[in-house]
């Protein structure tokens, strides 16, 4: 049975008991029915009654003081012999088949008395153990019974985590960044605040709002600084929580979820991942009677079946907007999208300083080059980003996290976790560095490069050695001679490799990878080719319950697919003469810096510099 408890400070809570009546009785029973058998089998009738032995009780015949024996089962001696006090009471054993003692207890003239022994009470209990022991089944049964209806009402219930902002109150100062989505959050804080602003003007409220950013933006976050600044009541769910293997039971938590959101408004209902529920109908295998479009039809009907004026908001995040149905987008239900976008280089600094509030950090530590050299991270990665330098130092028994620990961190973040142990023969070492030393040269040759940050030849990951520029600030758009300038330099180890070596590897395969890719957007996608012009080849194809691009619609003829096959292997080619080239005509400087690799294994932009004589750079944030 579900009883509705109130906790102190108004609090509800909801329990679960057992049936009336049902835990106590069968507990009671069973502890009567083990006292019994314990009673009995300690229990022992002549315990009070001294023993005689075989021998003596003959000589007592013999002295003629026996007055009565009772003989059981001819084993088995109970009786009577004169004392000086008075008769005493005695128990023997027959211990062996004596043809004499009748005789004898006649000629002394010794009252005998013979019987056989009844079954004890353990004996009898023995007989009822298999009635007693279905009973207790049965008992058992009937209250499992119990308890399982009882749960079967509550299995439609949702299962909305309740969280009270009086307790655990977040609000917008907890976030850092994100402007622009809390000055659209801030307009349903206000109104759960002054609803009557708001109705009296006769303007409606948007019903729902959907945060659309990638995973770790904090859009969670967000959505319960929201319920924190309104003061009010914040549900929060899952998407996937509503879809159950039972046919009805997504729906049935559709309805209590919104029904307990009525109860306790004002309130926040808040969705997560909802794209596990409202992807669009008609893609699922099941057709229109698939039970997560049961359960989509049933929020679309809650959605547009309550007032405003309810004061009830429905949040839901996700980083699929793409997949969902169209009717949770129409006005009136999801009115309003709020982007959050991954953090830009002042809002990285910002979250940076949030999680570093918890750590002890070393004085010198620049937060502000760690910002900048973490572009696309989110707010999740940084603060996973701090943690991790944390823990470095921890393993260093350090007392406080410095740029080393952090630096450490994110190259463990970007590229995986350094592989010190791994041993390397001397060629294959010798190859990597040469390779390493391409990349990083080219990076002080190329006009729309970014910074070199450092390069190592330690492995990291599956990776041989890493070579990583650090961007002076963030970029949301790149012209075509930085992209020619970035296939050269990541055509850098391959050019390498063939001017020391005239020969490569297999360490270029992510290389190529990669330069082929940004080369064939530059063609099909960006226009960026004089020769194709200024026109896009090919769709892509992105199932919803896939995620993932399997395929590209070729949309375009057999020629045209043979000149975009021609003009893409035209700006490799020109970006592999042009890394030769300047690979070439900077040998000395390759090798110098080959082999101070092979000395030191890694290498910073400065230590660069004051290598091979370039000009030192003040890198401004």
């Amino acid at each position: 049975m579900a009883k509705n408890r109130k906790k102190p400070g108004g609090k509800q809570e909801f329990v679960n008991e057992p049936p009336m009546g049902g835990g106590f009785g069968l507990g009671l029973f069973i502890f009567a029915i083990a006292a019994l058998i314990f009673f009995l089998i300690f229990r022992k009738s002549d315990n009070n009654v001294p023993g005689l032995s075989y021998s003596d009780f003959l000589n007592q015949i013999e002295n003629g003081k026996v007055v009565s024996v009772r003989i059981i089962d001819g084993v088995k001696i109970m009786g009577k012999y004169r004392g000086e006090t008075g008769d005493i009471s005695f128990k023997s054993v027959i211990p062996y088949d004596d043809t004499t003692l009748m005789p004898l207890l006649q000629k002394k003239g010794v009252q005998i008395i013979g019987e056989t022994s009844s079954p004890g009470l353990i004996s009898r209990l023995a007989g009822f153990l298999p009635i007693i022991f279905m009973f207790v089944l049965i008992l058992m049964m009937m209250r499992q019974n119990a308890i399982q209806s009882d749960n079967g009402m509550k299995f439609g219930q949702s299962n909305a985590r309740r969280y009270d902002p009086k307790k655990k109150k977040v609000t917008f100062e907890d976030v850092a960044g994100h402007a622009e989505p809390k000055k659209e959050l801030f307009e349903v804080v206000d109104f759960l605040k002054h609803p009557k602003k708001y109705t009296d003007l006769g303007a409606k409220i948007p019903k729902g709002v959907l945060l659309v950013g990638d995973p770790g933006t904090g859009k969670t976050l967000l959505a319960r600084a929201v319920a924190g600044e309104a003061g009010v009541e914040f549900l929060h769910i899952s998407g996937s929580d509503f879809v159950e293997m039972f046919v009805g039971v997504g729906a049935s938590r559709v309805r209590d979820l919104f029904s307990e959101g009525r109860r306790l408004a004002p309130c926040i209902i808040f969705i997560d991942e909802i794209d596990a529920v409202g992807r669009a109908r008609g893609a699922g295998f099941g057709g229109g009677h698939d039970e997560r479009e049961q359960t989509l039809n049933q929020l679309l009907v809650e959605m547009d079946g309550f007032d405003p004026k309810d004061g009830v908001i429905v949040l839901a995040a996700t980083n699929r907007p793409d997949v969902l149905d169209p009717a949770l987008l129409r006005p009136g239900r999801f009115d309003r999208q709020v982007v959050v976008p991954l953090p830009d280089i002042k809002e990285r600094e910002q979250i940076l300083c949030v999680h570093a509030k918890t750590v002890k950090m070393e004085e010198d530590v620049d937060l502000n080059r760690i910002a900048r050299a973490t572009p696309g991270m989110s707010g999740a990665d940084l603060a996973g980003l701090i943690n991790e330098g944390a823990l470095f130092s921890a393993r260093a028994n350090k007392k406080r996290v410095g740029m080393e620990e952090l630096e450490l961190a994110r190259d463990k973040l970007l590229m995986g976790v350094e592989r010190k142990s791994m041993v390397m023969n001397p060629k294959e070492r010798e190859m990597t560095a040469f390779h390493e030393a391409g990349h990083a040269l080219l990076y002080y040759f190329m006009e729309n490069a970014t910074p070199l940050h450092k390069v190592s030849i330690i492995p990291h990951g599956r990776a041989l050695g890493v070579t990583v520029g650090l961007p002076e600030h963030d970029s949301y758009s790149h012209t075509k001679s930085y992209l020619l300038d970035q296939i050269s330099i990541i055509l850098g180890g391959y050019g390498a490799e063939t001017i020391i070596y005239n020969d490569t590897t297999t360490g270029t395969q992510n290389d190529l990878h990669r330069a082929t890719d940004i080369a064939r957007k530059m063609v099909c996608e960006w226009g960026m080719d004089e020769e194709i012009g200024s026109i896009a080849f090919g769709q892509e194809d992105e199932p919803i319950f896939m995620g993932k691009e399997i395929a590209r619609h070729k949309s375009y003829s057999e020629f045209s697919a043979k000149n975009i096959d021609v003009a893409v292997k035209k700006i490799l080619d020109n970006a592999r003469n042009r890394s030769i080239q300047l690979l070439r005509e900077n040998r000395d400087k390759l090798e110098k810096l080959a082999n101070t690799l092979l000395e030191k294994e890694t290498l910073s932009d400065g230590e660069i510099r004051l290598l091979l004589n370039f000009p030192l750079k003040e890198v401004t944030a």
